[in-house]
């Protein structure tokens, strides 16, 4: 698997399925939840709420349709919350390993990731993209591609580094 990365709108991206960090409720918030909720429409909204009735747990991966999305698919995940006194980096890991075993059984090549857990969860920048990258490069997958989108230029240039190491 190729591991890139672009700085850009995760919303934007032209892959199979879009990697969404999500809140354990898996209904809509902030931050890039709430951007592919807003851009995806209600029908992201009306997929949880069926397939996921009691949410998910820290940790897991689930999938939806991506309503307008230009992808196939939401895969939704559950980042630990730095913040809230979740630092056990087992669940920020798994978030990344459970994205890729969904996009395995959903078929799905590509894959757009944020950089889960390290904005409104806190967790600390440097080590969330060194989690990010190890678990991609360690796991067995069927996936081509997995997408790190940065949303500014400065955690652009922090993962293009972790990559390139």
């Amino acid at each position: 698997m190729e591991i890139t990365v672009v700085e850009g709108d995760i919303t934007q991206q032209q892959v199979d399925a879009i990697v969404n960090a999500a809140n354990r409720h898996l209904r809509g918030g902030g931050g890039v939840d709430g951007a592919i909720h807003r851009a995806g429409g209600p029908v992201i909204l009306e997929d949880c709420v069926r397939r996921f009735p009691e949410g998910m747990d820290t940790g897991e991966a689930g999938w939806t349709i991506a309503g307008e999305l230009p992808a196939r698919w939401v895969i939704h995940v559950v980042g630990p919350n730095f913040t809230a006194g979740q630092r056990d980096r087992n669940l920020l890991t798994s978030c990344y390993r459970r994205a890729l075993e969904v996009a395995d059984e959903l078929g799905a090549r590509t894959l757009a990731f944020p950089l889960v857990s390290a904005g409104v969860y806190g967790w600390p920048r440097e080590d969330a993209i060194r989690a990010a990258v190890e678990t991609l490069r360690a796991t067995p997958t069927e996936v081509d591609e997995a997408r790190m989108v940065a949303f500014n230029h400065s955690t652009y240039d922090q993962i293009a580094a972790a990559i390139s190491r």
